[in-house]
């Protein structure tokens, strides 16, 4: 269902802090008017967002952000939720489950998980979208494969506030990229900022309600969406318009949002509004703020370049379609997990975790698994009725 937006678009934005987060998400769904975002009596997934298996703060869902979401959707009536993962070639789905304590909250709240990389839980199918696209029909010349289980379903994107290296800033839109399309995604990457926005027109034709919830408690600066440098900023949005939310997260974060091509594209051809002018910010006031973030360089953002922007694109095809892909993607990894984390980016944590309100608050969920009180569903140890 294609949905014109409106000339401005409204984004809701709190301060808060460890000891109100619960209870300011809570009056953040009202500010953002959740509940007409989505559609009612409609089943609804929650898409987190793992960009690393491990805790790095800042670049995944946090433990609060998504207690406090399946709080406020039950809270509104929408009481069949189910959480949607993937997995990505360098990243393990249950892996940052674990690590970063959801799986306790999906336990509590008796939230069903998928997985859209088992045919068991749900298969790829052909689609042909209404929309004209700007990148997905030659990337994928044999066909756009779209998981079934998306279709006709309400969702609600958790994604954070932080660079990226591919895309500068990233957040709701970019959230749809792991869900929709399938392990053969990287073949997009010379085309982001384009596949960002087919696949926005694709969620507005398969989804019946869309919310964007972010977390900007924690926001990552640098080369993300892994090795980032963590800033507490306090600060959390939501918005039913993802192009809306992803231009005021960008413009907290310093960035120009028209300047960065998959919110101009977008704002360009009315899937959402990226002109900070034409959005109504709603909550406390952010107007002058400017966090001066920075994209920065590192080797994989280097290596990254010429592989999908540089000289070397030509041989992307050789490289990355046949079985030579092994190679980028064991250094990707072995970067990633046995050289950054080991060697500094488990020590960012460890002092975030020490050294910071929301790092013992990650702690905190870590030894208790949920830090909501008994919700008037659980009396009697019976929860909400869910289906998935």
């Amino acid at each position: 269902m294609s949905r014109r937006p409106s000339p401005t678009s409204q984004v809701a934005v709190l301060y808060t802090h460890p000891e109100s987060i619960l209870e300011d998400y809570d009056r953040l769904f009202d500010l953002a008017d959740a509940s007409r975002a989505l559609q009612a009596d409609t089943p609804t997934i929650l898409k987190d967002n793992i960009s690393w298996h491990f805790p790095m703060p800042s670049a995944n869902t946090t433990p609060w952000q998504l207690e406090a979401t399946i709080l406020g959707l039950r809270r509104r009536g929408f009481d069949s939720l189910v959480c949607v993962q993937n997995k990505t070639v360098v990243i393990d789905a249950f892996k940052g489950e674990d690590l970063n304590g959801y799986r306790p909250i999906f336990s509590r709240y008796k939230i069903p998980v998928l997985y859209n990389f088992r045919d068991s839980d749900m298969q790829w199918v052909p689609y042909r979208p209404k929309a004209e696209m700007l990148a997905l029909d030659h990337v994928y010349p044999e066909g756009i494969y779209l998981p079934d289980y998306f279709f006709g379903k309400n969702i609600v994107h958790l994604p954070t506030v932080k660079c990226h290296m591919y895309t500068t800033t990233t957040g709701s839109m970019k959230n749809a990229f792991g869900g929709l399309l399938s392990q053969h995604r990287h073949y997009t990457h010379s085309w982001i900022h384009e596949t960002l926005v087919d696949l926005l027109a694709i969620q507005k034709e398969i989804h019946p309600g869309i919310l964007a919830v972010m977390d900007g408690t924690t926001a990552g600066n640098g080369p993300g969406p892994r090795s980032l440098d963590p800033v507490v900023k306090n600060v959390i949005l939501a918005s039913g318009d993802q192009v809306a939310i992803d231009a005021v997260a960008a413009r907290l974060m310093g960035f120009d949002p028209l300047s960065i091509p998959y919110i101009r594209l977008a704002h360009e051809r009315e899937l959402g509004v990226g002109d900070p002018r034409q959005i109504q910010i709603v909550g406390d006031d952010i107007s002058g703020v400017d966090w001066h973030f920075e994209v920065g360089y590192n080797l994989h953002r280097m290596l990254a370049w010429l592989a999908w922007y540089g000289p070397t694109r030509v041989l992307q095809k050789l490289v990355l379609r046949t079985r030579l892909v092994a190679l980028p993607i064991f250094l990707s990894e072995f970067n990633h997990d046995y050289v950054q984390w080991p060697l500094r980016q488990r020590h960012v944590f460890e002092a975030w975790r020490e050294g910071t309100g929301w790092g013992q608050l990650f702690q905190a969920y870590r030894e208790h698994g949920s830090l909501a009180p008994a919700q008037p569903w659980e009396q009697g140890d019976l929860a909400a009725p869910v289906t998935a």
